[in-house]
């Protein structure tokens, strides 16, 4: 018997009589089982599943749609199956909604409480009390040496200019953390949240990532509500996190989606 077999015997009490895989993240393996009492269920594979699991655990206490943890056993995570549907007009203003009533659950610091990562890019989370120092401290700078000297010193020169960009304490929302097109699954019951890297920070990172690979729809944004003034000079320096873990893991070719942000900056 497999592992993976051994793992669900041991959790929902059957044995797997089928599987093929689904697209996922680039750095996990994602599986559809078909199970041999006729449950379907989704079985992810990877380092970081137990952190996972509570982080899915964290956005259904919120309120917001993700897929349900069906039990977790060493580097192997199994959730419900939910059938998936194109995103149209309703899908993403649910998204909106479920965003906004994320954003509305907050902590008294910024953070996590454990560390977290992308594949080879970690992601530190001891939490702080200064948002602006969170961010340069735990995000832009987090690993200066793995960057290319000239982005890094650039990056150093706007992480100073920070205290003047970022608000010094926007509400710790309970953030995704992870948020593109991607890592939400529409469905006839609305949309959910998937694939979560969560920590507690300011809600726009969640609107810039977002928005980092396309524009949501006007459903999107008539749903969330309105942001605050300066968004979108905010959005560039937030978009540089997920521009800077893609340089990391994919190379060069996401070199100008960095400098295009920092140049915007004035760096």
């Amino acid at each position: 018997m497999s592992g993976l077999n051994q793992t669900v015997l041991s959790l929902l009490g059957a044995e797997v009589a089928g599987a093929r895989p689904l697209h996922g993240g680039d750095l996990s393996e994602v599986q559809l089982l078909s199970l041999n009492d006729g449950r379907r269920v989704v079985a992810k594979t990877g380092p970081l599943v137990a952190a996972e699991a509570a982080m899915l655990r964290a956005i259904r206490a919120a309120g917001v749609p993700a897929p349900e943890v069906l039990g977790v056993a060493g580097h192997v995570l199994l959730m419900e199956a939910l059938e998936e549907t194109a995103a149209g007009p309703a899908g993403w203003q649910a998204l909106g909604g479920a965003l906004r009533q994320l954003h509305s659950v907050t902590s008294p610091q910024y953070g996590w409480a454990e560390d977290y990562a992308f594949g080879a890019v970690a992601i530190p989370n001891a939490p702080l009390q200064d948002w602006p120092a969170f961010w340069a401290g735990r995000r832009l700078l987090a690993a200066p040496d793995a960057l290319p000297r000239d982005l890094r010193l650039r990056i150093e020169a706007l992480c100073k200019r920070l205290p003047d960009l970022l608000p010094a304490a926007p509400p710790a929302a309970l953030l995704h953390g992870d948020l593109w097109t991607g890592n939400v699954l529409f469905s006839g019951a609305g949309a959910y949240l998937i694939d979560p890297a969560c920590y507690h920070g300011h809600g726009e990172v969640d609107l810039a990532m977002l928005h980092l690979f396309g524009t949501p729809p006007a459903a999107f944004h008539d749903s969330y509500g309105a942001l605050e003034p300066g968004y979108d000079e905010r959005r560039r320096i937030y978009q540089l996190w997920p521009a800077l873990v893609h340089l990391r893991l994919f190379g060069a070719g996401y070199r100008g989606m960095v400098e295009a942000r920092l140049e915007a900056l004035g760096v």
